[in-house]
């Protein structure tokens, strides 16, 4: 190997399947939780590829070659499912934790950092308003937009998880509360699909 020859790391079995338990004593809000506001799911929009074309083309323009990858994930990169009208983003940086190396360029086109959690593969999220997208930021290599990118492709090609997955989505809403109370309520089918979902890729 020549010198500064870098060494590609593939995430194990272990860490892609791995649930990540967030840390209780921990504050992940950069400037505070949002206000509680109603979560609100609509029929699937077929605008929404496009949407996050431009979007991404928007962050290439911002970024250049700082952009190692960039993905459509969640439920409405999902044709058929019903979702939260907000794009979702998987965003690959060299180093999240050097934020100075992205946010600033980011920042001018509209994002804001919402949330910092070094002890999750240092992931950041980081919120536009219009159109609204949430864009998460993490390493190389990392476990979680393997999961991202699994459970994306899964739900795409297996119609009784999707039907299964917008059902729990639906029930999870009349509880109220925060978009994380409402996170939390779903969860349960999440993991259940996540199980299934890793079994058939034998990884369990």
């Amino acid at each position: 190997m020549s010198i500064g020859a870098t060494v590609e790391t593939v995430p194990t079995p272990e860490e892609i399947t791995r649930h990540h338990e967030p840390d209780p004593s921990t504050n992940p809000w950069v400037d505070g939780p949002p206000p509680p506001r109603p979560v609100e799911i609509v029929p699937y929009n077929p605008q929404w590829p496009q949407r996050y074309l431009v979007v991404a083309a928007d962050i290439r323009a911002a970024l250049g070659e700082r952009v190692l990858e960039l993905q459509h994930v969640g439920s409405t990169a999902v044709a058929g499912l019903a979702a939260k009208d907000v794009i979702d983003v998987d965003l690959t940086v060299a180093d999240p934790a050097d934020e100075d190396a992205y946010l600033p360029s980011l920042t001018r086109i509209g994002y804001r950092l919402t949330v910092r959690e070094p002890d999750w593969h240092e992931h950041r999220c980081l919120r536009l308003d219009q159109p609204q997208v949430n864009l998460h930021v993490f390493g190389p290599d990392c476990p979680e937009t393997v999961r991202h990118q699994m459970f994306r492709d899964w739900l795409r090609t297996h119609p009784q998880d999707r039907i299964r997955y917008e059902q729990a989505k639906r029930s999870a809403v009349p509880g109220g509360g925060h978009v994380m109370d409402y996170n939390a309520r779903k969860e349960p089918v999440i993991r259940e699909i996540y199980d299934r979902m890793f079994r058939a890729a034998g990884l369990l």
